[in-house]
């Protein structure tokens, strides 16, 4: 588990500070020149370190119409209609133990974890033990590696950290956990972090054209976790996943 207690993961953005320091002594020897580049380099980064609570109390529990209302429903196109139609509960791969995926993860009602690295953005999810990746050193998705998650690449803008993230796999269930809308490798999801206060906040847009006529976006928060919260393993079990299966009626007999 990556603990945010420790002074080397906790403050990754204090680190980045001293360096900007450093090298401004070595170049102008001035005090003056490493208060502005270490007071530069921390402005430029927005903070967004922590154990952040996305369940009860934090926002509406996700669900048919949540976080996709009437307002923002995706735009479905003839395809994802007739997969939507097709679609029957007891072949997703959630009773598989196959983790939740973008746009549904964000939103779902657990914990997230959140540590900066220079190089790095590290995003953990209490929900499926997932843990992504956010390279911020301007590498390219490999061509022929494509992914559950995904691969994502990631930038500072102002106070907000932007993650676009490309190579999904195909995936019955990938758009959300209850409408039955697949996703397909063409999908497309673009994160957008702030801090509002003490609220971690994130607009989410998705694209898919292989199954959505226009993007589809939604917009959520955080909170802070209790102090010394630590994320919770979910360990999956096979065996008891699909155990809910047998409890449903098949849609084809």
């Amino acid at each position: 588990m990556i603990e945010t207690d420790s002074p080397v993961l906790s403050r990754p953005l204090t680190c980045l500070a001293a360096a900007a320091a450093l090298l401004a002594v070595g170049i102008s020897g001035a005090s003056v020149g490493v208060t502005a580049q270490a007071a530069a380099a921390t402005a430029e980064i927005p903070d967004l370190v922590g154990v952040w609570n996305g369940g009860f109390g934090a926002r509406p529990v996700n669900g048919p119409n949540m976080p996709w209302t009437s307002e923002n429903f995706p735009v479905l196109n003839e395809r994802a209609v007739a997969f939507q139609g097709v679609f029957d509960e007891a072949i997703a791969p959630k009773y598989d133990c196959v983790p939740a995926a973008s746009p549904a993860i964000q939103y779902d009602p657990y914990f997230m974890e959140v540590v900066q690295w220079p190089d790095r953005v590290m995003l953990r999810y209490e929900k499926d033990d997932v843990l992504r990746s956010v390279w911020l050193d301007g590498r390219e998705p490999p061509l022929n590696e494509f992914t559950v998650q995904g691969f994502s690449v990631g930038r500072y803008e102002g106070d907000a950290l932007i993650v676009e993230t490309t190579q999904f796999v195909f995936d019955i269930t990938g758009f959300d956990d209850y409408n039955g809308i697949p996703s397909s490798q063409l999908k497309k999801v673009t994160e957008r972090y702030w801090r509002d206060g003490d609220d971690l906040r994130m607009t989410l847009t998705v694209e898919d054209p292989l199954f959505l006529r226009e993007p589809a976006s939604y917009t959520t928060r955080w909170l802070p976790a209790r102090e010394g919260y630590r994320l919770n393993p979910y360990a999956c079990d096979p065996v008891e996943a699909r155990r809910a299966v047998k409890f449903m009626i098949p849609k084809y007999r």
